[in-house]
């Protein structure tokens, strides 16, 4: 769990926030970047991410390319290209050529193939040539996760030529962790690699290849699953990419590698909610469809369950007969509760939100709430109308469905970042918590409301 910041912090955080906005309204383009570059890449993206998108396009115009390049970076994928895909083709074409070329591919990857085309137009050819071969590898392979920019010298290169280029310090040397020197022949084959141990005992005359060893290497196709045994099985900190010519094409990184595992898990365990990749930074009614494809077939399965109970109608009283639906209520409100939680634990994890973003967070949750609990009221009201051919008993059941799917997402949304407030694991609490609640509150709706219209239910 990340710390959760001291008191003063927050106030400091609070003033920036303040300032930033008043900034990008005044178009003081030295003023925000002073902003922005004083505070962390995380905290700088969630500034971003709580704005509405106008003002967030017009705080990255203002951007130079290296912040907004560093901003995007941070940026999980779907985000990165909403960004990239929302500012001005040119300076897109700038952010995009800083940008380490597996982030690259992987923002146009996610983009529709026409706004990837009008960036890609925008760039050097030679970026966007590396950029549509590298998007033609699967994401899950190593070619989609490798970075084409290595760490490379030729094979009559001395020691004191590596040496000289370490110290001078690179401006991309950054861009070269996870990699050791690898060594090419005048064909740019990959042919060895240079460790750290023997750098240290050669003298600066010796060329390279005299004290190169075998290289352990990976086709592109390789798996991601392959990859993570590979790594398992040696303790490299990175491994090159060749082609079937033995051409060096990039390195994928144990750090990338470690990454894409913990982005599958996430991906994965998102996915057993429904949401996907979802942020709250993206469009209500974008988000709202999302949740509803899965949220209105899944009352499909709650019927099924409902039939059981419907089975022993006949030796029940009539009012009785509202108990058929409370478990859909209770469960398609919980439905509805579990994918705001997911949303909110994604964007804490990620940054983009903290415990003082309580209430952007339930407004964002109730605009979608009042549309699914609408849509989802409206269903089920039709079916418990059709079924038991009472429309008061369909009004009573939908009613209390958008009424508690509101409650719910509200609940689901701010829970998570209410505990991690009080230093409470929100992963092991907010389910159980928003469970309980969403049962008594859907039970105590369906039959306060049954009982205000008792006469109708039962004429």
């Amino acid at each position: 769990m990340n710390q959760i910041p001291e008191d003063e912090d927050l106030a400091l955080l609070d003033a920036t926030e303040e300032a930033l906005h008043e900034a990008v309204a005044g178009a003081d383009q030295q003023k925000v970047n002073e902003l922005i570059h004083g505070l962390p890449a995380h905290e700088a993206l969630r500034q971003a991410s709580l704005m509405e998108a106008k003002e967030r396009d017009q705080l990255m115009s203002l951007l130079t390319p290296e912040e907004a390049a560093d901003m995007v970076a941070e940026a999980p994928t779907n985000l990165a290209a909403s960004i990239v895909n929302e500012l001005d083709s040119a300076v897109a074409s700038k952010v995009m050529e800083i940008l380490p070329s597996g982030v690259k591919t992987d923002i146009v990857q996610e983009m529709e193939q026409q706004s990837a085309e009008t960036i890609l137009s925008t760039m050097t050819s030679e970026a966007a040539d590396e950029v549509r071969r590298l998007s033609q590898y699967d994401p899950d392979s190593a070619g989609g996760l490798m970075e084409t920019d290595t760490f490379t010298f030729a094979v009559d290169d001395t020691v004191g030529t590596l040496l000289q280029r370490l110290i001078k310090g690179d401006e991309q040397f950054e861009r070269y962790r996870g990699q050791h020197p690898y060594i090419l022949d005048t064909d740019g084959k990959l042919v060895g690699v240079v460790s750290l141990r023997n750098l240290l005992r050669s003298k600066r005359a010796v060329q390279l290849a005299d004290i190169m060893t075998p290289v352990i290497s990976v086709p592109p196709t390789m798996h991601q699953d392959d990859l993570v045994e590979l790594f398992e099985e040696h303790p490299f900190l990175g491994v090159p990419v060749v082609d079937e010519q033995g051409i060096l094409l990039g390195a994928v990184s144990r750090d990338s590698i470690t990454q894409a595992e913990m982005e599958r898990v996430e991906h994965e365990s998102l996915s057993m909610q429904k949401v996907g990749d979802e942020l709250r930074s993206m469009p209500t009614v974008l988000r709202s469809r999302r949740r509803l494809a899965w949220l209105s077939s899944n009352i499909v399965l709650n019927i099924i369950a409902a039939s059981v109970i419907s089975a022993y109608e006949e030796t029940l009283a009539a009012v009785i007969a509202i108990a058929v639906f409370l478990p859909m209520v209770s469960d398609m409100s919980g439905c509805s509760g579990n994918q705001a939680v997911a949303v909110s634990m994604r964007e804490l994890s990620l940054g983009l939100v903290r415990p003082i973003d309580l209430f952007h967070v339930l407004r964002k949750e109730l605009s979608v709430g009042i549309i699914n609990g609408i849509v989802l009221g409206i269903l089920i009201g039709i079916v418990a109308w059709v079924w038991k051919d009472n429309g008061y008993l369909g009004l009573v059941i939908g009613l209390a469905l958008s009424l508690n799917t509101l409650l719910a997402v509200s609940i689901g949304g701010t829970v998570p970042l209410l505990l991690k407030r009080f230093g409470i694991d929100p992963a092991v609490a907010s389910g159980p918590l928003l469970t309980t609640v969403t049962d008594m509150a859907g039970f105590f709706l369906v039959l306060s409301l049954a009982s205000l219209m008792m006469a109708q239910l039962l004429a």
